[in-house]
C-alpha cells in the first residue's frame, strides 16, 4: 500500500497534531491516485468523507480522533500501511433518499446510517408509511420516524429502543420516535430490496424535516428511501475493531439487559 490519501478533521485538534506526524513520513496522494483513503476524524467526519468520495470506490481506513469513534479503528500515529494491509473489509450499501418539499422542490441525498424525519414544530408529525405497495401505518402521530441501515442501528436508532440489525442481515430497521399513536407499534424490519415512502398528512400545519446522516432538508411532503445497490462502500478494519464483532457486542449487551 504505497499511494494513500490521508483527510483530517481540521476542527480537531487530535487530527491536526496526528497530520503532522502523519505528513512527515507518508506522502499525501490525490484520491483519484490513491490506492486507498485514511480518514482522521470522527464519526460524523467519516460519513461525510464517505459521501464525498463513494463515487471513487476506494476503500477507507478510519482513525479515531473523535469521541466514540465506532465506524473507526483506534488512534495510531505509525505503520499505518502495514495496518492497511492487514486489514478486513466491510462491504456496505448506502440508502437513497428523494424528497419533495411544500413547494415541490426536489432533493435526492445519501445516507450511510440513517434517513430520520422529525417534527419541526411543537405539533407532532402526522405521517403514513408505505413498504413497496403495502400500507404499514395509515397515520403514525408522533415525533418522528427514523429507517436505518445495519451500519446504522447502533447508533440513533439504538437511542430511540430501534433492533439491532446483523451488517450481512439485508434488512432495514423502521423505527417510531416517540410515537403517540400507535403507541404500542414499535416499528418494523423489512428487506433492503424494498422502497419506503413516507408522506406528510399534514404538511401545512404539521411541517417535518428529514435528516439524512447530518444533513436536513426542511418542510418535507413526501419521502422515497430505499438500499442504493450500485453503490458499495469497502471500510477497512483492524482484526481487533472488525464492525461485524462490534455490532455483535452490541446485539449481546442488549440481550443481556
Amino acid at each position: 500500500m504505497k499511494k494513500i490519501h490521508f483527510v483530517f478533521d481540521k476542527s480537531t485538534q487530535k487530527a491536526k497534531n496526528l497530520s503532522k506526524l502523519i505528513l512527515k513520513k507518508y506522502n499525501n496522494y490525490s484520491p483519484k491516485k490513491s490506492e486507498c483513503i485514511v480518514v482522521a476524524g470522527g464519526d460524523g467526519f467519516m460519513l461525510n468523507v464517505l459521501k464525498r468520495y463513494s463515487k471513487l470506490k476506494k476503500p477507507f481506513y478510519g482513525i479515531n480522533c473523535g469521541t466514540f469513534g465506532f465506524l473507526m479503528n483506534r488512534y495510531i500515529t505509525k505503520n499505518i500501511d502495514k495496518k492497511i494491509l492487514k486489514a478486513r473489509k466491510v462491504s456496505i450499501n448506502p440508502l437513497e433518499l428523494v424528497s419533495i418539499s411544500q413547494n415541490n422542490k426536489r432533493r435526492k441525498l445519501m445516507a450511510i446510517n440513517e434517513v430520520s424525519l422529525f417534527r419541526e414544530s411543537r405539533q407532532t408529525a402526522s405521517l403514513k408509511l408505505m413498504v413497496g405497495s403495502k400500507t404499514i401505518i395509515k397515520n403514525l402521530i408522533g415525533d418522528g420516524v427514523l429507517i436505518s441501515t445495519p451500519a446504522g442501528s447502533t447508533a440513533y436508532n439504538l437511542s430511540v429502543h430501534g433492533p439491532i440489525l446483523s451488517l450481512n442481515s439485508g434488512k432495514l430497521a423502521i423505527t417510531p420516535i416517540s410515537p403517540f399513536r400507535p403507541r404500542r407499534w414499535k416499528g418494523k424490519i423489512i428487506s433492503n430490496n424494498l422502497v419506503i415512502k413516507v408522506n406528510n398528512l399534514n404538511s401545512k400545519k404539521r411541517p417535518v424535516a428529514a435528516v439524512a446522516d447530518n444533513i436536513e432538508v426542511r418542510n418535507v411532503k413526501k419521502l422515497k428511501i430505499k438500499t442504493n445497490k450500485n453503490v458499495k462502500i469497502v471500510l477497512l478494519y483492524d482484526k481487533e475493531r472488525s464492525l461485524v464483532k462490534r455490532i455483535k457486542i452490541e446485539q449481546l449487551r442488549r440481550n443481556i439487559k
